[in-house]
């Protein structure tokens, strides 16, 4: 053991190779009732860690807060205490027909409309999941037999940015970027899977994506709310066969 990490409060060894990472500390807590023998270690500003075990192997799940700055220093000190397959678990919008409400969304690929990613690779390099996660997320989708879309994700710096870009200083540049990201076949929208994506592949460890969408195409009104899906539940119980899937390819590999 070592010294904390800065932001997190988890000392090195602190948890295993397996996180999940959801925006809300709330979330961390549904996605722990999954785990063999849960328990809480830290709670520090928006960064919520439980541990566990899930099939015999240790994991955890730590929140991230909401957009890329706190998403990626989650990332680099989860790293430093010895994690090297991390999954985000959320929910997104839809840009797409493609996606409906409910709809489970694994991106292939994500649009860097934020600021983040820049410090850590040039913006020609592309934001892209490990392509191993990706196909455990489709499985885990296949196996609970839950509509999904492989595609591309936006990942934007500011919400209502998107949900009211007429309303900006910018609203110009910005309907222009959005029905540019659309028309080349975007089909959801979040604040962290690029970021994620591309400080992974700067420390060269596996990441990817598990969302569900609470919108349905364009519409950002609160209807996932008041929906008959738990779409959060959705999410999380995709993610965890995800991670499943890995940890089973894990053990054959080892």
């Amino acid at each position: 053991m070592g010294k904390k990490m800065m932001h997190i409060g988890l000392e090195p060894g602190a948890v295993g190779r397996y996180v999940f990472l959801p925006g809300s500390p709330e979330r961390t807590e549904k996605i722990a009732a999954y785990f063999d023998d849960p328990k809480e270690i830290a709670y520090n500003r928006e960064f919520r860690t439980f541990v566990g075990e899930l099939d015999g192997v240790k994991v955890a799940v730590t929140s991230t807060g909401i957009g890329g700055p706190s998403a990626a220093i989650a990332v680099e000190e989860l790293y430093q205490c010895g994690a090297d397959t991390m999954l985000r678990v959320g929910t997104c919008a839809s840009t797409s027909r493609k996606v409906s409400l409910g709809d489970v969304v694994i991106p292939n690929g994500a649009v860097r409309m934020e600021g983040v990613s820049t410090h850590y690779l040039p913006i020609e390099f592309p934001a892209v999941p490990d392509f191993q996660v990706v196909k455990a997320a489709q499985q885990a989708a296949q196996k609970l037999g839950l509509p999904y879309n492989i595609g591309v994700t936006i990942t934007k710096a500011s919400f209502y940015t998107q949900t009211a870009p007429e309303t900006k200083p910018v609203g110009p540049e910005l309907i222009y970027r959005w029905e540019a990201y659309e028309k080349g076949g975007a089909t959801s929208t979040s604040m962290e899977c690029s970021v994620l994506f591309t400080v992974g592949a700067s420390l060269g460890i596996r990441t990817g994506c598990v969302m569900a969408s609470a919108t349905n195409c364009k519409d950002y009104s609160e209807n996932g709310r008041k929906s008959d899906i738990d779409i959060e539940d959705r999410a999380i119980r995709t993610a965890i066969e995800t991670m499943r899937v890995l940890i089973a390819k894990d053990k054959e590999n080892a």
